[in-house]
């Protein structure tokens, strides 16, 4: 045998070990999986086909039906079927060099809903993540919210940097939650299982996504009970992204009819809490601040207060938290200082 087909024929059964890898790859479920690549390189739904947004929080695609093959769903039926010790209820991609998270993919069951109060996700910064408000916005006025691309009502799953990415208000709220909410409400009613799998779609380098894609198939009943696949638009109203960056600024274009259309500039928490302190002459009871605190975190708005602030008296209960750490901890932790008081 001469040397160039000794040499082709070991390539050849190096083409067929890479081969027989990943195809054992696939069936031991990996096949779930979706890189953090973008849209375009995609072989589900495909960024350049997707209409642009046209006023809906989401759209359905590949005609509402969800693209799981049949290992996938066999991988789900075993994950609901196994004991305890032995189920793998979520698989989460390994970022890519920009820090962007792929696909997630969850067996959710009644044995993976959480119990108790979810916990401090502030450390965690996403992908493009950015702290701007605008007035229009409800719940503080944040742009942006670090969106679960498997929400912890499903799995408990929470400061899981691989399930978090930058997302809008609207997205997370309005796109997002009403699906999340579908599957649980299904299992919570049925006691059955649903493969969800939600998978972000980034262009090119940018480092927020432009979307989300949902799917789910609840598992019992072949689908009868939750069957969907749509496409989550990461915008919000009002507001012109930077995708590359998670920059922004106002499009009153796009503004809601409800806000006021002459806001041209980005609402900073010491403006929005000066306006109501015009209307708020009540005096605030003093805060019991525990010793050695050195801040008080409003863990809703994401901003860390001096322990006398009138700001940190006003946060409510369940969204506040002490801090025993430095400033710079602080702000390391994903909080930004309060605007009042300047910590």
């Amino acid at each position: 045998m001469s040397m160039r087909k000794k040499n082709q024929t070991v390539k050849n059964k190096y083409i067929i070990c890479a081969l027989a890898l990943i195809i054992a790859a696939s069936l031991a479920g990996c096949s779930l999986i979706r890189s953090a690549a973008t849209g375009e390189n995609s072989d589900y739904v495909v960024l350049d086909e997707v209409p642009e947004w046209s006023g809906e929080p989401y759209i359905e695609v590949n005609g509402n039906r969800p693209d799981f093959d049949k290992d996938e769903i066999r991988w789900a039926e075993k994950n609901a079927a196994a004991e305890s010790e032995e189920k793998e209820p979520e698989i989460f991609t390994e970022m890519d060099r920009y820090g962007r998270c792929g696909s997630a993919v969850a067996c959710i069951g009644p044995e993976t809903m959480p119990e108790g109060e979810r916990g401090s996700i502030g450390m965690i910064r996403p992908s493009g993540w950015q702290l701007d408000k605008y007035d229009f916005i409800d719940n503080g006025g944040y742009l942006y919210n670090r969106c679960h691309l498997i929400g912890w009502q499903l799995t408990g799953q929470n400061a899981e940097e691989r399930n978090l990415i930058t997302g809008t208000r609207y997205m997370n709220t309005q796109g997002m939650l009403p699906f999340e909410n579908r599957a649980a409400e299904y299992v919570r009613s049925t006691g059955n299982h649903v493969l969800y799998r939600a998978t972000p779609l980034f262009r090119g380098k940018e480092l927020v996504a432009r979307g989300v894609e949902i799917e789910a198939y609840s598992l019992e009943d072949g689908g009868k009970g939750v069957s969907y696949n749509v496409y989550c638009y990461n915008v919000q109203p009002g507001v012109k992204i930077d995708y590359r960056t998670g920059r922004n600024r106002l499009d009153k274009e796009t503004l809601p009819e409800t806000a006021e259309a002459e806001k041209n500039d980005v609402e900073t928490e010491a403006g929005s809490r000066n306006g109501r302190e015009a209307e708020d002459h009540d005096p605030v009871p003093a805060l019991e601040v525990p010793s050695g605190v050195t801040y008080v975190l409003n863990n809703n708005t994401m901003r860390f207060h001096r322990t006398d602030c009138k700001g940190a008296a006003e946060i409510l209960e369940h969204n506040r938290a002490w801090f025993y750490g430095s400033r710079e901890e602080a702000i390391e932790a994903g909080y930004v200082p309060c605007g009042m008081c300047k910590p």
